[in-house]
């Protein structure tokens, strides 16, 4: 499932189709059985590398639940148990862990190994939001802005978009930069706006390249 992905104290790593890991881990020191598991993933010996993690997530690391629960759900390492994948990234969201309380939150919004519920969705992507998970803000300004498992609210909405906007996401620039232009939960601010497509532009998005022209203009016509 895309939405995890293992991690550890310095890095996050994807897991593709084949669950590979893209970069090289970070092992971290302060825990024997977290470093001895980032060695054998690292060495593609997913069953040290579960057994590892299990061990640091049975006396309650936070880290090593979410990664256990990662090799449970997508059956790296031996069998596949959602169940039990499920339990270990409840434990770790209840722990704090940002990335996990999105990936719960992910599950809920699609109704992926857990009933679908839009409301749960939202708490758990506030939650991560909060601790300043990016992709956490966007989905949390979504819900806002959609009136999905929380009330319709264009100033809640604009706040989140914005607050991944400074963290760089492309697509929050742009969402910010409209509701800008347009008034929608902020006030109209033609400079803001101008500034977030161009930033949007920057990230690479070319369609807010002509938005930005446009505001220019209406900025300082000709």
């Amino acid at each position: 499932m895309a939405v995890l992905r293992l991690l550890c104290v310095a890095a996050l790593f994807t897991l593709a189709a084949a669950a590979s890991v893209a970069k090289t881990p970070v092992a971290p020191a302060q825990d024997e059985d977290l470093a001895e598991a980032w060695r054998a993933y690292a060495a593609a010996d997913y069953t040290r590398a579960r057994d590892s993690y299990r061990k640091a997530a049975t006396r309650g690391h936070s880290l090593a639940q979410f990664n256990l629960s990662v090799m449970l759900i997508e059956g790296q390492g031996g069998a596949a148990d959602t169940k039990e994948g499920l339990e270990w990234l409840r434990k770790a969201a209840d722990a704090g862990l940002a990335r996990a309380q999105y990936s719960l939150g992910v599950f809920y919004d699609r109704g992926d190994i857990v009933p679908k519920s839009t409301a749960d969705a939202t708490t758990w992507f506030a939650k991560a939001a909060a601790q300043g998970w990016r992709d956490a803000q966007v989905s949390l300004a979504t819900q806002y802005y959609l009136g999905r498992g929380a009330p319709k609210d264009y100033k809640e909405a604009a706040k989140w978009y914005e607050r991944a906007a400074e963290q760089g996401d492309e697509g929050a620039s742009y969402i910010i930069a409209s509701m800008y232009e347009h008034g929608d939960g902020v006030a109209q601010d033609l400079e803001l706006a101008f500034y977030w497509y161009t930033q949007a532009a920057a990230y690479g998005d070319l369609t807010a390249g002509i938005k930005a022209r446009e505001v220019r203009e209406k900025l300082h016509p000709q």
